[in-house]
């Protein structure tokens, strides 16, 4: 066998190009006669759209919603009882609803030249009332976003059944997630060719969809899917950005129809910033109820979603909120759970699927109340975790939402993670007191991440365009090497080497001669693209499947090459081995595609390609998990934060390549953090937002990220090829939670909790700040 195969810890076969700068991605692409594209973007929240006034000479160089006749609106239709629908111009149409939202376009030579030619524009705006929080847009008589609606609910759903409880502990909770912005290292951007003779379209997108990008460009243009071919070159980082189709899309393919011409956009960072990607505001009321020993007997919470303006598409303005309600359970046993979850609709930018979804909220909230539960009962917070989580010995369990989780040790990842972190030596050092006055804390973060579902799990949150069946196509060159055509997209999770690393373990082949073709319509076959942690799961199964139906039609074909039967042949270092001998691929190769002759006719019919599908066995997917421990200081005179430690244990069923699951968790976790302690993007009373350049909208970087110390186990999942979980979205579910639960335990000297991301110093001083005034 190679030992390249599933498990092995191999370099990326990506990073050859990556290392040596030659990456190709959107901003690279030069087509003859590219022009670019600069949006005009609204300065304003909420407002009736008025004059429009061009410059004269430059009409065929601006273009407005009015010149976009026929181009249809994006419409992410829920298929959820009671969800309000709404349409998603491509260029605002009458009103805008957010500060940002694309209103005209200008076309020149250059970005400098069209930049200047927006800035020339004028429009004229009669303001309207800006909604801004979800507790304003519910409020009786509120502003509606939309005028056809009677109020901004998107949609409200709700989870289990209202209960009672007189239990002894009961614990009372208002938590919120700031607004963040997903800031991947390339921002989006497209290329779009128009081939007038053939009536064809082509597209390079930075997306994580290309297969949906391509429908929902047929869907808006009016055109034939068979007329649009989408190419996602080398994506620098999506993380849910680039898993959405935006109205900038749908205007500059337009353009490039109407102008015969490529045309090219490139999203700057203001434009990212401000209208591109923003994601995670939830507002969270929880009620939990325990008993003196600390164990949970039921908890309700009504949790709000602040989704924007629009819903996006496919994903709609209710994915967060469903997600939340169903999920907020978590990893714990619950006698009873009553969850209303609510989508509502504010002025400002649509949110957007973000590294974990929902879970970060719903971990935050949980977890902290988890906390709160142990601080009430004077009981140490992980004794309280394990005295609640699923056991090891209750696999495979279903939940009191009916998540069916497939495997694992919950508890004894919370044991690690005290050891690791060492919870007595930190208990004893609080108890002698920092030299330097500062309050140490502990905090723990555990939390379940339901990966690779399926198709009946997205159709039950509404979700208008769900998977099937996963596809690859495996080819058998004619120099004997392999090619794996795959749907998905990979852009940072290292699928041209994992995919690869699955064909090794089954044709028994190196590496060096697998090739994984991604990212191109035009080439591989159907998949709704990577997201939710499924690509390994879904893509490696349907390589899994399809190497071994080529592997036995050569099997097949070498046994009569070697004169014996194919059952006597197996596939081993690349080649096709038997007692009487063994024959190399490469030879094996050219005697079927260049000698065909020697080969019987009926060996030569069926083609040396095969097509693999592949779904898991439970369309709940598998459940992946992890226990994150923080140890941090606050100084209580500037409500500063240091991390002085920092633990992960995870487990993610089987590690195809340990290195890139290590890779993803230390950059998933780098994202939390930045959740946790940095990243918000705020919006004053007229919706504008404040936090337009990295001046204001603070990410983490090496020196605010501590050394994190991983810590692996392998629970196979009973329900996946291989055992595999998803792993994508784990490391930025955690931090937010233990970082919290950790600040909550340094201020609990001073009777003092945090309760909304991010836990900045200003945050955090104005909580103890509020406490000593209380006192005095």
């Amino acid at each position: 066998m190679t030992d390249t195969g599933i498990g092995a810890a191999v370099r990326r076969k990506e990073d050859d190009r990556f290392m040596r700068g030659l990456g190709r991605y959107v901003a690279d692409i030069r087509v003859s006669g590219m022009r670019e594209v600069a949006f005009i973007r609204s300065p304003v929240a909420h407002a009736r759209i008025g004059d429009i006034e061009v410059p004269p000479g430059a009409d065929d160089r601006v273009f407005t919603a009015a010149d976009l006749a026929g181009v249809k609106p994006i419409q992410a239709a829920s298929t959820l009882d009671g969800f309000k629908a709404s349409d998603y111009p491509a260029l605002a149409s009458g009103k805008v609803r957010f500060a940002g939202e694309p209103v005209a376009m200008c076309v020149a030579d250059d970005r400098a030249q069209a930049e200047d030619l927006a800035q020339s524009v004028f429009i004229d705006y009669d303001d309207l009332p800006a909604i801004t929080t979800v507790e304003a847009a519910c409020a009786d008589g509120a502003p509606v976003v939309h005028d056809h609606w009677d109020d901004n609910v998107i949609l409200a759903l709700e989870s289990g059944a209202p209960f009672t409880s007189d239990a002894p502990i009961r614990i009372e909770r208002h938590y919120r997630t700031a607004r963040q912005c997903i800031v991947p290292i390339e921002g989006k951007g497209l290329v779009a060719e128009w081939d007038a003779g053939r009536g064809f379209l082509t597209v390079h997108s930075s997306t994580q969809i290309p297969h949906l990008v391509r429908r929902a460009l047929a869907d808006c243009l009016g055109l034939k899917q068979q007329q649009i071919r989408v190419i996602a070159p080398d994506v620098g980082g999506g993380f849910g950005a680039k898993l959405v189709v935006q109205p900038e899309e749908i205007a500059v393919c337009w353009l490039a129809i109407h102008l015969r011409q490529p045309v090219r956009w490139i999203e700057d960072r203001r434009e990212h910033l401000v209208a591109g990607a923003n994601a995670r505001e939830h507002v969270y009321d929880v009620v939990a109820y325990a008993d003196t020993d600390g164990r949970l007997i039921g908890v309700d919470v009504d949790i709000h979603v602040d989704a924007g303006a629009y819903s996006v598409w496919p994903f709609t303005g209710c994915f967060e909120a469903a997600q939340a309600g169903a999920s907020f359970p978590g990893p714990y046993r619950l006698a009873h759970f009553h969850a209303r979850s609510r989508a509502v609709a504010t002025n400002k930018p649509p949110i957007q699927p973000y590294r974990g979804v929902a879970r970060t909220g719903i971990c935050f909230a949980l977890e902290l109340t988890i906390d709160a539960i142990a601080r009430a009962v004077n009981r140490e917070p992980a004794d309280i975790r394990k005295l609640n989580l699923v056991s090891a010995a209750e696999m495979p369990h279903t939940n009191i939402t009916g998540k069916q989780f497939d495997s694992g040790d919950y508890v004894a990842s919370v044991d690690r993670a005290a050891e690791l972190i060492d919870l007595p030596g930190v208990r004893a050092r609080q108890r002698e007191g920092e030299a330097d006055g500062r309050l140490l804390g502990v905090g723990f973060g555990t939390y379940t991440e339901q990966t690779a579902h399926g198709t009946r799990v997205f159709a039950g949150v509404g979700i208008p365009i769900v998977p099937g069946h996963e596809q690859a196509r495996i080819r058998f060159t004619p120099d004997g090497t392999f090619e794996i055509m795959t749907g998905l997209q990979s852009h940072g999770q290292s699928l041209e080497t994992t995919l690869a690393q699955v064909a090794s373990e089954v044709l028994d082949v190196s590496l060096d001669d697998i090739t994984v073709i991604h990212g191109d319509t035009g080439d591989t076959p159907f998949s709704t693209g990577t997201y939710a942690s499924r690509s390994i799961v879904w893509g490696g199964g349907a390589v899994d499947n399809g190497c071994r139906t080529l592997g036995e039609r050569l099997r097949t074909i070498g046994a009569a090459l070697l004169n014996c039967d194919a059952q006597e042949t197996r596939l081993e270092r690349g080649a096709i081995v038997a007692p009487q001998g063994e024959i190399a691929f490469a030879d094996l190769a050219s005697v079927w595609y260049e000698t065909p002759e020697e080969l019987a006719p009926e060996l030569t019919t069926e083609p040396l390609e095969a097509i693999g599908t592949y779904k898991p066995a439970s369309d709940q997917g598998a459940f992946s998990y992890a226990t994150h421990a923080a140890l941090v200081a606050v100084d209580p005179e500037l409500g500063a934060v240091e991390i002085l430690d920092y633990v992960v244990v995870d487990d993610c069923g089987r590690r195809v390549n340990p290195l890139v699951v290590d890779g993803q968790i230390y950059g998933g976790t780098a994202q939390g953090i930045g959740t946790a302690l940095y990243e918000e993007s705020p919006y004053d009373e007229f919706g504008q937002p404040l936090a337009s350049t990295f001046a204001d909208y603070v990410l983490p970087g090496a020196t605010e990220i501590p050394d994190i110390r991983l810590a692996a186990s392998e629970t196979l999942s009973p329900v996946t090829a291989y055992g595999i979980k998803g792993v994508g979205e784990g490391g930025a579910v955690a931090p937010p939670a233990a970082l919290g639960n950790a600040i909550n335990d340094a201020l609990r000297p001073l009777g003092v909790e945090v309760h909304a991301t991010p836990m900045s110093p200003k945050r955090v001083y104005a909580a103890i700040d509020a406490a000593r005034s209380t006192a005095s």
